[in-house]
């Protein structure tokens, strides 16, 4: 467990190792990373009982990254967590690499599942949770999920299943930037009112600002601690881009562009802020 400043360095260091990974490439789905840094750093500084040197350890929490575009960010946060050298950040997306642009469990240590394929991860969850459940473990499964997602049926098939099975060792994490592929997500499939629908399906809900820490971790240990023998979610409205005020400000679609002289001035900015931070 860590404290409020450590979580504010963990989050800044995960932004920062996304955007190095962004300029390697010159691309990767950067505004999604900084928008979510906030709640990956709780996560795996906070939150999830996990071993660095051994990413299969049978008593791990499970992060399952259902929304795999998601990766720039994940990798940042495996990084940070000691899982992936820092050193393998500059092969991001590179033949053979570790890294690859979509999250693939088959490369990547402390990858869970292979995602892309969007609206699978709560279902592999639920089962995961189930069988977690009948082998005894206090493991608990977190499913990280983008609110484009909801558009799937899958995810609503899943959620009245895990309400069903009673599944209190699984945690929905759903990322309300409010942007997918064809246009702002409420357009393309509203899905307001969110809390009343999970509730609805049995689920124990929180709703918080995905970008202000203290909120992020109270409503990690409320999920955690609450005694209700039933799943929970955590809906996090977040804005992409965040750490970042030209990218903050930038017209918003689902794959924000950054010109090449720009990640350097990113990287700067976000330096920036943390050395103000600790005057």
């Amino acid at each position: 467990m860590s404290d409020l400043s450590t979580l504010q360095q963990s989050a800044y260091r995960i932004r920062r190792y996304a955007l190095r990974m962004g300029e390697v490439q010159g691309q990767g789905y950067i505004g999604q990373a900084l928008g979510w840094a906030d709640v990956l750093a709780v996560a795996y500084k906070h939150a999830m009982a996990y071993e660095p040197a051994d990413p299969q350890w049978e008593g791990r929490d499970r992060f399952l990254l259902s929304h795999g575009h998601y990766a720039i960010a994940f990798y940042a946060a495996l990084i940070e967590a000691g899982i992936v050298p820092e050193e393998e950040l500059e092969t991001y997306g590179s033949d053979d690499s570790r890294l690859p642009m979509s999250g693939m469990a088959t490369y990547t240590p402390g990858m869970e599942m292979s995602g892309g394929s969007l609206g699978q991860g709560l279902s592999i969850a639920v089962g995961m949770a189930l069988g977690l459940r009948l082998k005894n473990s206090h493991a608990v499964v977190y499913n990280s999920m983008s609110d484009g997602e909801l558009d799937e049926g899958s995810t609503w098939e899943a959620a009245m299943g895990a309400a069903h099975h009673r599944l209190s060792n699984l945690i929905c994490l759903v990322d309300i930037n409010n942007q997918q592929a064809d246009g702002p997500s409420g357009k393309i499939m509203g899905f307001e009112p969110l809390a009343d629908k999970w509730a609805a399906f049995g689920w124990h809900v929180q709703r918080v600002n995905g970008n202000d820490l203290p909120a992020v971790v109270a409503a990690f240990d409320a999920a955690r601690a609450l005694a209700e023998d039933k799943p929970r979610v955590i809906l996090f409205d977040t804005l992409m881009g965040k750490g970042v005020p030209f990218l903050e400000t930038r017209d918003k679609n689902h794959f924000i562009r950054v010109d090449p002289p720009e990640w350097q001035q990113a990287i700067a900015h976000v330096d920036s802020t943390q050395t103000e931070g600790a005057l």
